[in-house]
């Protein structure tokens, strides 16, 4: 039985917008079939603090994934960012990914410890303490994605399948 991801993307939130970084990334990633992976794609979902975090929730009840890895337009920053940890009220949940092992020698992905106080630190909240609470060996990752250029694009892409690789234990790190 091949191992299971779930993936999701956020829709766009501004009018200057013309898509999602996230969303772009997971339309790319959608598109390659040799991926040895089962893969759920939840694409697009809606830029609100209690809609996004329900619905992936209850993808993951459906779906019960290996592993959870959420994506967000990051559109002020230029590299792919990992996000160690979210913040709910006065508690700090960390992914149970060790983060510099699974950066190691990515060219265009870093670390991050600010998921950015917005929804996407409130899914990725979310996730992480339903994870804690009922799915105690699946795991999450946030990963924050820079605006899509045609200089950026294909490193963004390579770095993003690594990270898959490496978190289902296929990466050669």
């Amino acid at each position: 039985m091949s191992m299971k991801i779930l993936l999701t993307s956020f829709d766009v939130w501004k009018t200057h917008h013309k898509s999602n970084s996230s969303d772009d990334l997971l339309s790319q990633v959608s598109q390659i079939t040799s991926l040895p992976y089962s893969l759920k794609f939840v694409r697009k979902l809606p830029v609100d603090y209690q809609k996004a975090p329900d619905l992936v929730i209850n993808h993951i009840k459906e779906f019960q994934p290996d592993i959870t890895i959420c994506c967000g337009m990051a559109e002020t920053r230029h590299k792919l960012t990992v996000e160690s940890n979210a913040i709910g009220g006065d508690v700090r949940l960390k992914t149970q990914i060790n983060l510099t092992r699974l950066v190691q020698n990515l060219p265009y992905t870093e670390i991050s410890h600010n998921a950015g106080k917005f929804v996407c630190e409130a899914l990725y909240y979310s996730v992480l303490k339903h994870l804690d609470d009922s799915l105690p060996k699946s795991q999450c990752l946030f990963v924050h994605v820079p605006l899509f250029s045609e200089t950026n694009k294909d490193v963004i892409i390579s770095d993003f399948l690594s990270i898959i690789h490496r978190v289902m234990g296929n990466g050669d790190w």
